[in-house]
């Protein structure tokens, strides 16, 4: 994708500065290639989200963020929420290509799924676009992370993996489809009491190539995507250690690391943004748009199969809800870096 030169971001709407400001700088934006801004432009057609409603997936097909708005451009046309819509994928530096691509728009209804990875990208590769730059408008589910292991691994349990972890951090090489993934298991290092930056980490492009990883002994431990990882588990290639959750999982018999005695709750939340010229009213618009959709038995079925969790979260507490993880997850890097 061709980049232009870097641009200042629209000032945001007075009536947004206030939500706006908690926690956050202004930052400068790349603008990006004059064809991929124009699409969307061409894609949304107008203001009025409910005639026409551009989702922006800021990956590639395929992967976790593409999979929320395929289902959610499902949910709606489905139950005719939206007159028209459709997903755009704007894929490039772990998300934070179509935060820059957002911050140019003008219009309401252009809606970006984003959270968890992209602030771990903004961080980790210290990129010109961050989440601060669009607007928050709802949480909407999070997915979570399994500490797994070989089927043939010769730990049973979590304490036993975190027992040779600790006597040797080198020996025990880890892997993870995603930045995402690395966060996880260095708080489970922290809550453990062991130095990530001594630990062998083998980074993998997505789950599948994680999931390879284990199998074909490169590595002996993940703390992957519950999506991923748990098909493979019941098909016994793999086995589940603990559920990186706040408690456990409906219909799931394993612990999560809490109850093992591990401080490790972070999830892969998703969550909607807008550009940031939203007005208030544009906001509590979409902000229904989202609560309707959420509501159906279309939508309910998808949490149900990619074992998402919902957990609604509206605009004005997403935005602390945004600032504190940013807070969290650098000081993860920073135990990264060392």
């Amino acid at each position: 994708m061709a980049h232009a030169e870097e641009a200042e971001p629209p000032a945001p709407n007075p009536s947004r500065r206030r939500a706006l400001s908690i926690g956050f700088g202004v930052l400068a934006v790349p603008v990006i290639g004059a064809a991929s801004y124009q699409s969307i432009r061409t894609a949304a057609g107008g203001s009025n989200v409910r005639a026409n409603l551009t989702l922006i997936a800021p990956a590639a097909a395929g992967g976790g963020w593409d999979a929320f708005q395929r289902e959610m451009q499902q949910t709606m046309r489905t139950n005719g929420l939206v007159g028209n819509v459709q997903v755009l994928n704007i894929p490039g530096a772990g998300g934070t290509i179509a935060i820059g691509s957002l911050s140019q728009q003008n219009e309401a209804n252009n809606l970006m799924v984003g959270g968890t990875g992209q602030i771990a990208a903004q961080i980790q590769f210290d990129t010109a676009s961050v989440v601060s730059d669009v607007t928050p408008v709802a949480r909407v589910v999070e997915e979570y992370a399994l500490v797994t292991v070989p089927a043939d691994s010769p730990h049973q349990d979590l304490d036993s993996l975190v027992a040779a972890w600790r006597e040797d951090p080198e020996a025990l090489p880890w892997t993870g489809g995603g930045s995402f993934d690395q966060l996880v298991m260095t708080d489970l290092a922290l809550s453990a009491g062991i130095s990530p930056k001594e630990t062998t980490y083998i980074p993998s492009d997505g789950g599948g190539e994680a999931i390879q990883a284990l199998l074909n002994g490169t590595a002996q431990a993940t703390a992957g995507g519950f999506a991923d990882m748990y098909p493979q588990i019941e098909a016994g290639r793999l086995r589940g250690l603990g559920v990186v959750a706040p408690e456990r999982l409906d219909g799931i018999d394993m612990p999560t690391l809490v109850e093992l005695g591990y401080d490790v709750t972070l999830t892969n939340w998703r969550a909607m943004f807008a550009p940031p010229v939203v007005t208030d009213e544009e906001i509590a618009e979409l902000e229904q748009l989202i609560a309707e959709a959420v509501a159906t038995p279309e939508w309910k079925d998808a949490v149900k199969r990619y074992y998402w969790k919902e957990v609604p979260l509206g605009s004005e507490e997403l935005v602390q809800y945004v600032a504190d993880e940013t807070e969290r997850i650098s000081a993860l890097f920073e135990e990264i870096r060392g």
